[in-house]
């Protein structure tokens, strides 16, 4: 499973800085940035490294983490845990300069740990117990880019709506399923 890992991650990289520079395009940008997102049962901070190219596309890595909160919205009475995870993203902007409203997909992967537990009616533990998760994550984002100042720094506040897929579990089923995330990203433009 480490080799798997390490070989996504160098081709997630090649991808990232490779492309844009081997489409030889008219214009490219470097944002280097703090995203953060929220959802219903969840908070993703994270950094995200976005390459543009030919005025209008743009394709992103972010390395963040996942601090959940699922409550009894999972296949318990309770579930919080955390994990770290990537994403692997593309947008289209529709404005040239990389900035405007934008369309975009991207999918995370995430390896979460949680930690669950089961009442009875009279709110007793009367089950407990951890698991390992391996989570994909695809999703469509919707939002707009503001260029500030003299171009020097981006905002970008997003939704997004997707699912999260349990793809391996090491103990018992957890949550997943529809999500919807509102956030932001903010940082330098190179």
């Amino acid at each position: 499973m480490n080799w798997v890992l390490k070989s996504i991650t160098l081709l997630s990289f090649s991808f990232i800085f490779l492309f844009p520079t081997l489409s030889h395009s008219q214009s490219s940008i470097f944002d280097v940035n703090f995203e953060f997102q929220a959802y219903p049962t969840g908070l993703i901070p994270g950094i995200r490294l976005e390459n543009g190219f030919g005025d209008r596309h743009a394709v992103h890595l972010r390395l963040g983490y996942n601090w959940i909160r699922h409550r009894d919205l999972g296949e318990h009475d309770d579930e919080r845990g955390d994990g770290y995870g990537f994403s692997l993203g593309y947008k289209y902007h529709f404005r040239d300069n990389f900035q405007g409203f934008f369309l975009g997909l991207r999918n995370d992967l995430w390896f979460n740990s949680l930690d669950w537990e089961d009442y009875d009616a009279g709110g007793a533990v009367v089950a407990s117990g951890t698991s390992d998760i391996i989570v994909v994550q695809p999703t469509a984002e919707f939002g707009r880019t503001f260029v500030l100042g003299d171009g020097g720094w981006t905002f970008s506040p997003n939704i997004a709506f997707g699912f999260e897929v349990n793809v391996k579990t090491e103990g018992a089923d957890v949550g997943q399923g529809a999500i919807l995330l509102l956030g932001f990203k903010v940082g330098p433009r190179f």
